[in-house]
């Protein structure tokens, strides 16, 4: 199955601002953007649509002309718990370097380690190879499409960060 990782376009929040979980809207700059990802998906032929229920990711599928999506809970980016809404060079919290010394296993802000959100992508990913699709769209966050890359055997863990997964990337992977 051809699976295409589509990240949402640019948020409107804080530069520098940890907002994983939180339903930020879109910037300013969303049609222009939205319009580069509309075009390159046109070449597509999808058998189903899905997204992360959050506002910046339905919003692209929308634009993309995808009003039937199937909205699914897995597909959201890391919960950072309370370090939701806070600049990280601005979070007073001792876990923090913790996390930084051990993101895989340990929660951000109290909340989901990358291993938990590795182990909800992937039970979504084993659930898409259960339907009868041969191609799908996935909009969804970069935390995401990084555990959907280890999944699709592209990255190991200490690889999932080594590259940028820009906003409006679209990411073909093959399960």
């Amino acid at each position: 199955m051809e699976v295409i990782l589509v990240r949402h376009t640019k948020v409107n929040v804080v530069p520098g601002m940890c907002y994983g979980n939180t339903d930020v809207d879109v910037a300013s700059s969303f049609e222009e953007e939205a319009e580069r990802v509309r075009q390159a998906l046109l070449k597509h032929e999808f058998d189903a649509i899905y997204s992360s229920p959050l506002q910046r990711c339905r919003k692209l599928a929308l634009y993309c002309g995808y009003e039937n999506m199937l909205l699914d809970e897995r597909l959201r980016e890391l919960n950072f718990g309370s370090w939701e809404g806070q600049r990280w060079d601005e979070i007073q919290d001792p876990r923090l370097q913790e996390w930084y010394d051990d993101w895989l296993s340990m929660p951000a802000g109290g909340a989901e380690s990358f291993l938990q959100q590795y182990n909800r992508v992937s039970s979504f990913m084993d659930d898409l190879k259960e339907t009868k699709s041969r191609s799908v769209c996935v909009f969804t966050h970069g935390g995401t499409i990084r555990a959907a890359l280890i999944y699709a055997g592209k990255y190991n863990f200490n690889q999932a960060f080594t590259d940028d997964v820009d906003y409006g990337s679209q990411i073909k992977i093959t399960i």
